[in-house]
């Protein structure tokens, strides 16, 4: 009989390299996910009926050929104004963050993050031996730029910007982002722009002929897990200056996106009226939910994204847990950078968000909640 295989993190296998071993881990809680997502900012209806209608196309010959992204980099760069050379797929954006770090960061660099902001770029960032500069937000959590300008130095590699910002949906302007591109000609401007189309405002068009090379050092991430609902399908998109994207090309794998996500790619961009629909639906359930909130006294932050970040305060381990209790999953943001006792709703459509009044109602109730009972010292707007 053999022996039992020794667990990993207590054989004797050769040790990692030190920043592996001391970077920051990341588990979403995504088990036991029955019920309304209002949890993760994914697209809590459906796809396109256009890229399901793509997906039973597929004929089993397709599984087995290597993905060939080319053709589609070019139909995305055409909507979007852009020369092919200028856009890079990837697996979601989360790759798209880990190619950047890769190819920029080192050693004795810098990356500069205002938080609290998305977990993955530290997480990334701490394999590179880069020192990671945090810049905490106000209290009503807006955008730093005073002191995010005042951290950059002649190491700063790259600068992260979630524009509308997660998990706070707060944003900053396109001059406050050009302002940082042409003070750090040295780093690149990572501008994360998931939640785009809730917001309507964006850099990209700097990087096109029409543009004529405003940002030569700004990076637009883009992702299809949002508004256009292929969060299982991993797809990202970043847009950056030929000369950048040359660099990145070399550190991304040539295969890391699917045949299958290749597939709904068009589809998907092609459907402009489903997307303005459930985009639509986001912004006006948005302004309800909102509304719900004020009156049940619940203190909350402006929001130009799909979600709502809402202060419970001490009880908020309850609230998350007594709204799962109803069916209705909600994240608790606690843990992030000035977070305490703050927990983010994703925004649905206005069916889905009026069936979440009630669990919200009743939850708010079961914990015996009171307005002011703050774990940040002040309270949203």
């Amino acid at each position: 009989m053999r022996a039992p295989v020794a667990n990993a993190l207590t054989s004797k296998i050769p040790a990692p390299r030190a920043a592996i071993a001391a970077m920051k881990e990341y588990h979403p809680p995504l088990g036991n996910r029955d019920g309304l997502r209002l949890d993760f900012n994914e697209n809590t209806f459906a796809c396109s009926p256009r890229v399901a209608e793509a997906l039973t196309a597929l004929t089993t010959g397709t599984l087995t050929k290597y993905p060939e992204r080319g053709p589609l980099e070019a139909l995305a760069a055409r909507k979007f104004d852009l020369a092919p050379e200028q856009v890079l797929l990837t697996n979601g954006v989360d790759e798209a963050i880990h190619v950047i770090c890769q190819t920029w960061l080192d050693k004795g660099t810098e990356i500069i993050l205002p938080v609290p902001t998305y977990s993955m770029y530290e997480v990334y960032a701490s394999t590179t031996g880069a020192t990671i500069v945090t810049v905490p937000a106000p209290d009503d959590f807006s955008f730093p730029f005073d002191q995010v300008f005042a951290a950059i130095t002649p190491r700063t590699r790259v600068i992260a910007l979630a524009n509308p910002n997660s998990p706070t949906g707060a944003v900053m302007t396109r001059v406050q982002i050009l302002t940082l591109a042409d003070a750090a000609p040295q780093a690149m401007i990572l501008v994360d722009e998931a939640y785009y189309h809730f917001f309507g405002q964006t850099v990209i068009d700097c990087l096109g002929a029409r543009g004529a090379g405003r940002a030569p050092n700004v990076i637009v991430a883009r992702t299809f897990s949002k508004a256009y609902g292929l969060a299982g399908l991993r797809l990202g998109l970043v847009a950056a200056n030929e000369d950048a994207m040359h660099w990145m090309r070399r550190v991304i794998s040539p295969y890391s996106v699917n045949a299958l996500a290749l597939a709904c790619l068009a589809p998907a961009l092609e459907d402009e009226a489903y997307l303005q629909w459930y985009v639509g639906e986001v912004k006006a359930a948005r302004s309800e939910f909102v509304a719900v909130l004020k009156a049940f006294g619940v203190p909350h932050w402006r929001s130009e994204a799909n979600f709502v970040l809402v202060e419970i305060g001490r009880k908020h381990r309850d609230f998350v847990r007594e709204m799962h209790a109803r069916g209705v999953l909600v994240r608790d943001r606690s843990a992030d950078h000035g977070c305490a006792g703050c927990v983010r709703v994703t925004i649905g459509t206005r069916e889905q968000m009026r069936q979440s009044y009630t669990a919200l109602a009743e939850s708010l109730a079961a914990i015996t909640w009171r307005p002011g009972e703050s774990l940040r010292g002040t309270h949203a707007s």
